[in-house]
């Protein structure tokens, strides 16, 4: 493939697991598995990330958009009303962003993120 043109497919890619940090999780036991398929190394990262149940605190101090592949999530801003997320919804979370999470049923997303 060209140096310029980057598909998003983890085959090929390492695994990462993990799990948000458990003073943050607020329901349930979500782990998460994420494919980071582009860190250029100056803050730009793109992959794919999948989440089991569960609900926790976040806050966001980068850019990031993301595109719903499958499942059920639910993000609320702290102060703000819940928005669901489903297969197709695309969205960009402003740094500053601060809420919750909740994955209602296993979630897996493209993403972009810039630092």
């Amino acid at each position: 493939m060209a140096d310029h043109f980057l598909k998003f497919d983890k085959d090929g890619i390492a695994v990462e697991a993990g799990a948000p940090v458990k003073e943050k999780i607020k329901s349930g036991r979500p782990t998460n598995k994420t494919w980071n398929i582009e860190d250029d190394g100056n803050g730009l990262y793109a992959g794919i990330w999948e989440s089991t149940a569960g609900e926790w605190e976040i806050e966001y101090t980068e850019w990031e958009f993301f595109h719903i592949l499958q499942g059920v999530s639910v993000l609320t801003e702290d102060g703000g009303v819940p928005v669901k997320l489903v297969a197709g919804d695309s969205f960009v979370i402003r740094p500053g962003f601060k809420g919750r999470w909740k994955v209602v049923e296993p979630t897996r997303k493209h993403y972009v993120i810039k630092v």
